[in-house]
C-alpha cells in the first residue's frame, strides 16, 4: 500500500484524497515512513517536522469532512527547498550564517502552495546559498544521488530532486538561475521546469526586476509539474515582473498531438560546449522519438554568442547585490567559489552591466528569429552524467578542462541567458545506470507548449518509471 502511495502521481493522490478514498493522514504518513527509511543514505530532507505535518494532515481531513472546498494540492506532503522561507520552520540556505534562522513569514511560493493545501513535512538540502549545481554545505553536508550513492544529486535543488526520486514527496518547489531546477532533475531522473521569468513571481526579492533567476516546479511526471505550476504561476502586485496569465492556464491535461512540429536538436549547443559521449549516447536515440511522433527534426542551434559573458556578469552582480554585505561581515563563513563570485560583482562597472544587457538583448532577438523557424529546441541538460559526489565539480568534460564550478553547467546557463522556458525530462540511462535528462527549450513565454512537448516525449518513453533500488520496499 505504501509503495502505491509514495510513488503515485500528485494528480492521482489529490484526486483520491478529494474523493475520500485516501485520507491526508494516510498519504502524509506513507511519505514520512519513506523519508525515515530512505533519507539516511541520501540526505535529501534536512529539516523534518513530522509531528506538525501529521497535525496539519488531520486538520486537512477535518476540513474536507466539514464540506470545505479543497485546494488543488489538498493533503499533499512537500518538503520545501531550504532557500525558500517557511514561517516557523528553520530555513538555512545551507549557510552557517543562517543555521538557526526561523522565518516569521512564508515567501510567496510557499504562501501559494500552502493556500492550495500542501502539508509541509520539512526542508530539502541545497548548496550554500544555492550557488552551484552540486548539493553540499557546512550545515547539513552532502546530498547523494539515489541511483548511485557515490554520485552527485546535482543542485541547487538537489535535495528536492533526490527526495522526489525516492518517493519522499510527490512534488517540489525549486529555483533556477544557471540550471538549479534542470541539472538535479537530469541527475535524479525526474522533471524540472525553468519557467519564463515572471511566470512564477518572487517575493520578497531585493532585486525584484532581475530576470536571470526564477522559481519553479519539480515532480516525477510532467503532468505533476504542470499541476504545481498552476498553483505557483499568476500575477501578484508585489512582483514588478509578474506575468498576467493566471495559473489556471496550466491546470488542463497536457495531451497534444505533436506531429508536424519543427524541432531543432543540438548535441553540443552549436559546437560551443563539450559534452561527455555518455550523455550524447543516451540523447541521440531519445531525439529519434520525436521523429517517431511525427516531428520534423533537424540539427540546428541559435547563435548563443555573448550568452556566457552576459550570464556571468549579471550573475556576479546579483550575488553582490544580495550577499555583498554579508560577505563583508562574515567572509570566513562563505565557500571560496561563492566569495569569488561576489567579489567579481563588486568589481563591475556601469559599462560592464551595460554591455551585459546589450549582449543579452541581441541574444534575445537572435533566439526569437530562430524560433520563427522552429517550435522547440532539444539540448543536453547537463554536459556530464552524475559525477563523483566527493568533488566540488567535474575537472574536465570530454577531455576539456573546466576552470571553475560554473563552466561544466554551460549547457544550462546559456539557455538561462535567453529567458526562454526550459524543461528537463528523463531521457534514459547510461551503461552504468546513471540518469540523463533531455532539455526542451521553447520560444519566449511558450511555457505551456514546452510542457506539452515534454509530456508527449514522456508518454512515449516512460523513463521516469525506473526507480532507484533503495527507494523500493524490501531493498
Amino acid at each position: 500500500m505504501s509503495d502505491e502511495i509514495h510513488f503515485a502521481s500528485a494528480r492521482d493522490l489529490a484526486r483520491r484524497i478529494r474523493a475520500r478514498e485516501l485520507s491526508a493522514r494516510e498519504v502524509v504518513q506513507a511519505h514520512l515512513d519513506q523519508i525515515e527509511r530512505t533519507n539516511p543514505p541520501v540526505n535529501a530532507v534536512v529539516t523534518l517536522v513530522a509531528e506538525e505535518a501529521m497535525t496539519r494532515a488531520r486538520e486537512a481531513d477535518e476540513r474536507l469532512a466539514a464540506g470545505e472546498p479543497p485546494g488543488p494540492l489538498h493533503g499533499l506532503p512537500v518538503a520545501h527547498k531550504d532557500t525558500h522561507a517557511t514561517k516557523g520552520i528553520r530555513t538555512t540556505s545551507g549557510s552557517p550564517i543562517f543555521a538557526g534562522h526561523v522565518p516569521d513569514a512564508d515567501e510567496l511560493v510557499i504562501e501559494r502552495m500552502r493556500a492550495a493545501g500542501v502539508v509541509t513535512v520539512g526542508k530539502t538540502n541545497v548548496p550554500e546559498f544555492a550557488a552551484g549545481s552540486h548539493t553540499f554545505n557546512p550545515v547539513f553536508g552532502l546530498t547523494r544521488n539515489p541511483y548511485d550513492l557515490s554520485r552527485s544529486a546535482g543542485g541547487s535543488s538537489g535535495g528536492a530532486a533526490a527526495a522526489l526520486a525516492c518517493g519522499m514527496h510527490p512534488i517540489a518547489d525549486g529555483s533556477d538561475m544557471g540550471g538549479s531546477l534542470r541539472n538535479p532533475a537530469s541527475f535524479c531522473n525526474v522533471a524540472g521546469f525553468r519557467p519564463s521569468p515572471g511566470r512564477v513571481p518572487s517575493w520578497p526579492a531585493p532585486a525584484g526586476w532581475q530576470t536571470l533567476g526564477v522559481q519553479g516546479p519539480m515532480a516525477r511526471e510532467v503532468g505533476d509539474v504542470a499541476l504545481l505550476l498552476s498553483v505557483l504561476a499568476g500575477p501578484d502586485p508585489r512582483s514588478p515582473i509578474a506575468l498576467e496569465t493566471p495559473g489556471s492556464a496550466f491546470a488542463a491535461p497536457l495531451d497534444r498531438d505533436v506531429a508536424g512540429l519543427r524541432v531543432a536538436w543540438s548535441p553540443d549547443l552549436g559546437g560551443t560546449v563539450p559534452v561527455d559521449p555518455a550523455v550524447t549516447g543516451v540523447l541521440e536515440p531519445a531525439v529519434k522519438v520525436f521523429e517517431d511522433l511525427g516531428c520534423a527534426v533537424e540539427e540546428a542551434c541559435p547563435d548563443l554568442s555573448g550568452a556566457d559573458e552576459a550570464f556571468r556578469t549579471l550573475r556576479a552582480w546579483h550575488w553582490d547585490v544580495t550577499l555583498g554585505p554579508l560577505l563583508s561581515e562574515r567572509r570566513a563563513d562563505f565557500k571560496p567559489s561563492l566569495a569569488g563570485n561576489i567579489e567579481a560583482g563588486r568589481g563591475l562597472t556601469g559599462a560592464d552591466l551595460g554591455r551585459a544587457e546589450t549582449l543579452r538583448t541581441a541574444l534575445f532577438h537572435r533566439v526569437r528569429e530562430f524560433f520563427g523557424r522552429y517550435d522547440a529546441l532539444l539540448l543536453p541538460v547537463s554536459q556530464v552524467p552524475p559525477f563523483d559526489a566527493d568533488t566540488e565539480y567535474p575537472g574536465e568534460v570530454a577531455g576539456q578542462p573546466m576552470h571553475d564550478y560554473l563552466e561544466w553547467m554551460r549547457s544550462s546557463f546559456l539557455v538561462s541567458a535567453t529567458g526562454c522556458p526550459a524543461l528537463s525530462v528523463p531521457a534514459g540511462f547510461t551503461g552504468d545506470g546513471l540518469p540523463v535528462g533531455l532539455q526542451i527549450v521553447g520560444p519566449h513565454h511558450a511555457d505551456l507548449a514546452v510542457l506539452q512537448i515534454g509530456h508527449a516525449f514522456e508518454q512515449a518513453t516512460r523513463h521516469a518509471a525506473r526507480r532507484p533500488p533503495l527507494a523500493l520496499s524490501g531493498q
